[in-house]
């Protein structure tokens, strides 16, 4: 499982508040005239937040469909996720970074290892467009043991990956979800986010800024790289 995952020693910025984004952007603009690149994030015109990278998992699979609904069809409850992808120097987006994310099923399960190698749900690739911003159809991910609920997520650009990391949700918020089917037919979870040793690295600054929209929820956040 994730809890004996070697930690990677990359460290990337993770700018968290994804609903911010355009408050973000617009101290981006106003860099340009004042400042911009490492001087401009010193001075606070634009502003990034240091975060540790997080383990990619023993369940990644490279080269997954480039796609913006990963659900395949499996039900739970829908979750959209907007995830931008900025420049750490400037906070200004970056175009045509891909970005690669995987979760469990409403179940707890994974695709593409073990009892379900060939299966694709819950994987895909985006690339950002020119507001740097990756989207994904799915839904809100299921719990299984030891862990506390999470995305996995990497960045690619120039055939590199500038990121590695883990994106979180409120416990409060994954407490009402789980009340309504299919979640509500498995036991309680066993791991939360204070328990979770991931999490214990780094977690509190990749928590999604989730909001309710209709029938689902949006969840959000930006993620400052280095270019190479």
């Amino acid at each position: 499982m994730d809890n004996h995952e070697r930690i990677t020693r990359r460290r990337s910025l993770l700018q968290l508040g994804g609903f911010l984004l355009a408050a973000t952007l617009g101290k981006a603009a106003a860099g340009a005239e004042a400042g911009t690149g490492p001087a401009a994030v010193a001075t606070g015109v634009v502003s990034c937040v240091l975060t540790p990278e997080m383990t990619e998992g023993p369940y990644y699979v490279p080269n997954e469909k480039v796609r913006r609904n990963i659900t395949e069809g499996r039900a739970g409850t829908p979750l959209t996720l907007r995830l931008a992808v900025l420049d750490a120097s400037t906070c200004r987006p970056i175009k045509g970074a891909s970005v690669d994310i995987w979760h469990a099923d409403a179940g707890g399960v994974y695709s593409g290892v073990q009892q379900q190698v060939g299966k694709t749900f819950m994987r895909g690739i985006q690339k950002t467009n020119a507001a740097g911003l990756a989207i994904f159809q799915t839904v809100y991910p299921g719990w299984y043991m030891g862990r506390a609920v999470h995305i996995h997520v990497k960045v690619h650009l120039g055939g590199n990956v500038v990121h590695t990391g883990q994106l979180f949700f409120n416990d409060t918020l994954t407490d009402a979800v789980y009340k309504k089917a299919p979640y509500n037919k498995r036991a309680s979870r066993d791991t939360r986010n204070a328990n979770d040793s991931i999490f214990r690295n780094g977690g509190s600054r990749s928590l999604l800024g989730v909001r309710k929209h209709g029938a689902g929820y949006v969840g959000a956040i930006s993620m400052g790289v280095h270019r190479s």
